[in-house]
């Protein structure tokens, strides 16, 4: 422990230092809070009611928060970035050049107008010229514009040293399995409304028998949805890693030529992983019984879908109409210069990503980052020491995985390659399109049957978000996500650490929710609990599914438990180990967390309404359905009203009695990490 020590308080030291040199502020936006309300009656309301009546939900966006306006003004830094470059000539394969012509493309709505369907023709000419169920197998490799699974790979969950290939369900475009099984009035609602969406794309694409061919759709990825895994058991790590030989694959599913299929996706392996055997094994049923029409038809759809982004008008605005507008309540589709700095960002983001952090991401916010994580990973060593359920044996093994956290702050030490991705002005947008997906394809099964490369990062340096990786056991934050309200270096330690500091703890945590301690210190799927210990963990982590579940979101909509139970859980541990790693902070200066300060708050108190800053938002009816039933999130009033309820801290702060509705007696709050 003295090692954890000294390394605990060098970090002290570079934090006072930083913020020495001049009096920072408290952070907190006073027009932001809305004091009309009592904070012991509804705090998520009390501590951001003014952000949402100064942030009116805008009429492209399903929902609108500190993320979404954090990640807003990250858009208008690349777009800024973009634009430079897209207004001048550059020689053919360079970045440059990349990067400004794949922005003018998606900008160009004329020249797709004038296209019309032809980008497309050709992968419908494809699809028609099928004349036996023999040729699926093949016409399911050579394309990545449809298909009924997907291939992707990642490490192997027990030897996370190496690459494996895996298989993962797929085939039904509207994602969620509920949206084809539920039969609430919603769900109806929507299979209606998707029908006449699929019968007007078809419509669009000059093909006759659209109404016939929406029946088809629809009956045919019922099929695979029903066959599929719903949302909570793909949380089960364990369930969903099936490997086996490609020999053993063929057996499993005769009714796919593997061989063929593998050859015609230029993936060479003999072993994978298949995740979800009932699915694919519906998909090898479905071969032998619907007719080669029916998959033909489903395969069209599937091309019409996956194009109508990067065609005309006309379809863009009927797939906005649908998936915008139906399944999100959106009022008006996003304008056009953010679809495509999304497009290059998605595209070329790491390539973006190395101008953004040159211009917008200075060091001394990385250093500043660097301490914040030490004193939180300090502070979790701590709690894990006090545990009073967890055996010492247990306990021993938390600490090893804790220290050997790989911390990634800002940006990649190595820069991805993307010399061999050509953008040709001279082709469609569609067929640009294409060439990309076909390069990050041909870019994922480079590794694949390989060590893993662990300096690669799973986000761009602009993206506004954060991860943690139980594979590489690793945590990491993204330029994008280290500015207000997440991060302010002119805010106090009670900001940052009520702010990026309880985001620092959520991902943490992730290592130790209820899928992350699956996995050991070197990411392998690997039991290093005692069988007591880990009957205690599930006991109370039931405890959090159990209160969620019990959340009305919509009158007669509750939140699913178990399918947000690991998000909730790092909310909990992310708070528990933030505001201690504060409060020791504060205890090191003298300072009582709790005492009235000139700012007319207790630090502890500012602390609290940072945190809740961060899950501001306004959000439409129909959204709140449609996240409560794919997001394994809270929604964010919950990540407040639902989680404060469980901090003991948070009372003492605010002055939390029994007359309070968020009131939760202390042998019903939940407490693990």
């Amino acid at each position: 422990m003295k090692r954890y020590l000294m390394a605990a308080l060098a970090a002290i030291v570079v934090m006072m230092t930083a913020c020495t040199k001049k009096e920072l502020s408290t952070g907190i936006h006073e027009e932001n809070l809305d004091t009309s309300i009592d904070p012991t009656q509804d705090f998520y309301q009390y501590a951001t009611g003014g952000w949402q009546k100064l942030n009116p939900l805008p009429d492209e966006y399903a929902r609108f928060g500190s993320f979404d306006a954090v990640g807003l003004k990250s858009l208008e830094q690349v777009n800024t970035l973009i634009q430079d470059l897209s207004k001048e000539q550059h020689k053919h394969g360079s970045i440059e050049q990349k990067i400004g012509d794949i922005y003018n493309l998606a900008m160009d709505t004329a020249r797709r107008n004038t296209e019309g369907m032809a980008p497309i023709s050709a992968s419908l000419d494809k699809i028609a010229a099928i004349t036996d169920k023999s040729e699926l197998s093949r016409l399911l490799g050579e394309s990545l514009e449809y298909g009924v699974w997907a291939m992707y790979v990642d490490a192997d969950a027990y030897n996370s040293t190496m690459n494996i290939l895996n298989e993962y369900q797929a085939g039904f475009a509207l994602g969620q399995k509920s949206y084809y099984v539920d039969d609430d009035d919603n769900a109806h609602s929507i299979r209606e409304a998707y029908l006449r969406h699929i019968e007007r794309m078809f419509a669009l694409a000059g093909l006759s028998n659209g109404a016939e061919a929406a029946q088809t759709v629809l009956r045919m990825e019922t099929r695979l949805a029903q066959a599929a895994k719903s949302n909570v058991e793909l949380r089960d790590p364990i369930a969903n890693y099936n490997k086996m030989s490609v020999a053993q694959l063929q057996e499993l599913v005769p009714e796919v030529d593997w061989n063929t299929y593998f050859e015609a996706a230029g993936i060479v392996t003999d072993s994978l992983s298949v995740g979800q055997i009932d699915h694919l094994k519906e998909v090898g049923k479905m071969l032998k019984e619907e007719s080669l029409d029916d998959w033909k038809v489903l395969f069209t759809w599937q091309v019409l879908d996956g194009a109508a982004g990067y065609l005309s008008d006309d379809f863009y605005n009927a797939n906005f109409d649908f998936y915008g507008r139906v399944l999100s309540g959106k009022k008006e589709p996003s304008p056009l210069w953010k679809r495509a700095t999304g497009m290059v960002n998605g595209m070329l983001g790491e390539a973006v990503g190395q101008m953004y952090v040159k211009k917008y991401f200075p060091e001394e916010n990385k250093q500043r980052m660097l301490a914040l994580v030490k004193n939180l990973q300090q502070s979790l060593s701590e709690r894990i020491n006090n545990l009073e359920w967890m055996s010492d044996e247990t306990k021993a093994q938390a600490q090893d995985k804790l220290a050997t956290f790989t911390i990634k702050i800002g940006y990649p030490d190595k820069w991805r390659d993307y010399s061999k991705l050509d953008i040709d002005p001279s082709i469609s947008y569609y067929e640009n399109i294409q060439r990309a997906a076909r390069f990050e394809e041909d870019y994922s099964l480079s590794y694949l049957n390989k060590p893993v490369d662990k300096t690669k990062w799973f986000m761009t340096p602009q993206t506004v978000n954060a991860y943690y990786n139980p594979s590489s056991n690793e945590i990491c934050f993204p330029a994008g996500i280290l500015q207000y309200p997440f991060f302010d270096m002119q805010a106090d330690d009670a900001f940052n650490y009520g702010a990026i500091g309880v985001v620092i703890g959520h991902e943490m945590t992730h290592g130790f929710d209820d899928q992350g301690c699956q996995f050991d210190k070197d990411g392998n799927l690997h039991n290093w609990w005692t069988a007591e210990d880990k009957e205690r963990f599930d006991a109370r982590t039931d405890v959090m599914r159990d209160f969620f579940s019990n959340i009305e979101v919509a009158p007669g909509v509750y939140a699913n438990g178990a399918f947000t139970l690991g998000e909730n859980i790092a909310d909990h541990g992310g708070l528990q180990v933030s505001f201690q790693a504060f409060a020791n902070l504060l205890q090191s200066k003298g300072i009582d967390p709790m005492a009235v300060d000139k700012s007319g708050y207790s630090p502890a108190q500012r602390f609290f309404l940072a945190y809740a800053n961060v899950w501001a938002n306004n959000i439409r009816d129909e959204e709140v359905l449609q996240r409560t039933k794919t997001d394994p999130h809270s929604l964010g009033k919950w990540r407040v009203n639902g989680a404060l309820p469980h901090i003991g801290a948070w009372y003492e702060a605010w002055g939390i009695t029994e007359a309070s509705p968020l009131y939760v007696s202390p042998d019903k709050r939940v407490s693990i990490w």
